[in-house]
C-alpha cells in the first residue's frame, strides 16, 4: 500500500545508489514505484495520490528545478492516460511510459554527446563549470574520437564540485587545471569555448544551472567566446524567469542583511546558508544549445515545449 511506501525515501536511495542518475530520472523511477504499490480505485484517487507524490519530492529537496522537471514530465504522460477504461489500465500505461523514459535517459545523455562532439576540436582549450553528467558524457566521446584539448575547470563552490569534475579527467589523461571562480576573467581569454550543463533551460531558452554559470556567461560574451549548454530535453521547464529573483528556489533570506550580532560571526557557515545555489543565465548569452533533440539556438526550447504540452 502506499501509506508504507515512503517516496522521498526510496528517491534518496537512488540517488545514492547510482551516481550516474540524474534527478529527473530518479524522480520518475520513484513516481513508477509508487503506482506499482498503491491500490487507488477510482481515476481521481489515482490522480491525487500521483500529484501529492510529486509536491512531496519538490517540497523534500532544496534544489528542485530538475526534479521538477521529471515530475512534470510524469504527469504530462498521466494526462495523456486520459483515454484509459480504468484505473488499471491507466496505472499499466504509466507504468510503462515511466519505465521507458527512465531506461531512455541514458541514450538522451549519449544523443547529446554525439551532437556536441563535432564542436571539440583539437587543440582547443576549454573552460568547464561545475560538475555535470552530460557534460561529462560529451568529453569523453570527444576523447574516444582521439581528439586532444586541454580543459580548465572551475572549483565551484561551495561545494567544490569542480574538483570531481577535474579528477575524472585526469583518469582519462585530459590536461586539466582547477581554476579559482574568481580567476575566470582572468583564464578567459586563454579558452576557445565554453560547456556548461543545465538544471533546467526555461522557456526563452535561458539556463538554470550551478551558482556561477550567470557570471562565467557575461565574461565569455564580453570575451567574444562561444558559450554552449548541455541538457536532455526532459530537463526543458515551464518557466519564464526575468531575474535572478524569480527561481522558485529564491529565498528572500538569501545574502540579505542581518541585524547586528551579539557574537563574532561564523563566516564559513554563514556562506553556506546565506548563498544561493543556482543561477539564472539569460538566452542572449548563449550560443547554441546541446541536446537530444539536437543542436538548437535556445529559441527553439519554447517551440519543443509546446510540442510535449500540447501533443
Amino acid at each position: 500500500m502506499t501509506s508504507t511506501f515512503d517516496i522521498v525515501q526510496h528517491y534518496n536511495s537512488l540517488i545514492k545508489s547510482d551516481t550516474s542518475i540524474s534527478a529527473p530520472v530518479a524522480a520518475v523511477g520513484s513516481l513508477v514505484k509508487l503506482i506499482e504499490k498503491q491500490r487507488a480505485t477510482t481515476m481521481l484517487e489515482f490522480t491525487m495520490i500521483v500529484r501529492t507524490a510529486c509536491e512531496k519530492l519538490k517540497e523534500a529537496t532544496n534544489n528542485s528545478i530538475s526534479l521538477s522537471a521529471g515530475c512534470d514530465v510524469f504527469m504530462q504522460q498521466l494526462a495523456r492516460t486520459s483515454n484509459a477504461q480504468s484505473v488499471d489500465e491507466c496505472r499499466e500505461m504509466l507504468i510503462k511510459a515511466g519505465s521507458d523514459f527512465v531506461q531512455g535517459a541514458g541514450r538522451c545523455r549519449d544523443n547529446v554527446a554525439e551532437f556536441g562532439s563535432p564542436f571539440v576540436r583539437d587543440d582547443q582549450t576549454i573552460l568547464v563549470h561545475s560538475y555535470s553528467r552530460v557534460l561529462m558524457g560529451l568529453l569523453r566521446r570527444a576523447i574516444k574520437q582521439n581528439k586532444r584539448f586541454r580543459v580548465y575547470v572551475t572549483e565551484s563552490r561551495p561545494d567544490q564540485s569542480g574538483l570531481r569534475a577535474a579528477a575524472e579527467l585526469q583518469k582519462l589523461g585530459v590536461p586539466c587545471e582547477v581554476v579559482l571562480d574568481a580567476a575566470i576573467g582572468y583564464i578567459m581569454e586563454k579558452v576557445d569555448m565554453v560547456l556548461v550543463g543545465a538544471e533546467g533551460v526555461v522557456e526563452s531558452g535561458g539556463l538554470i544551472n550551478k551558482i556561477g554559470t550567470y557570471q562565467i556567461a557575461i565574461l565569455a560574451k564580453a570575451a567574444k567566446k562561444p558559450l554552449y549548454a548541455l541538457a536532455e530535453s526532459f530537463k526543458f521547464v515551464r518557466l519564464y524567469p526575468l531575474s535572478q529573483y524569480d527561481l522558485p528556489t529564491h529565498r528572500s533570506d538569501l545574502l540579505s542583511f542581518k541585524d547586528k550580532p551579539k557574537a563574532a560571526t561564523d563566516w564559513q557557515a554563514e556562506l553556506l546558508r546565506n548563498n544561493p545555489m543556482l543561477d539564472y543565465t539569460p538566452p542572449e548569452y548563449i550560443t547554441l544549445l546541446f541536446t537530444d533533440l539536437g543542436v538548437m539556438t535556445p529559441s527553439g526550447v519554447s517551440d519543443e515545449l509546446i510540442k510535449f504540452y500540447l501533443d
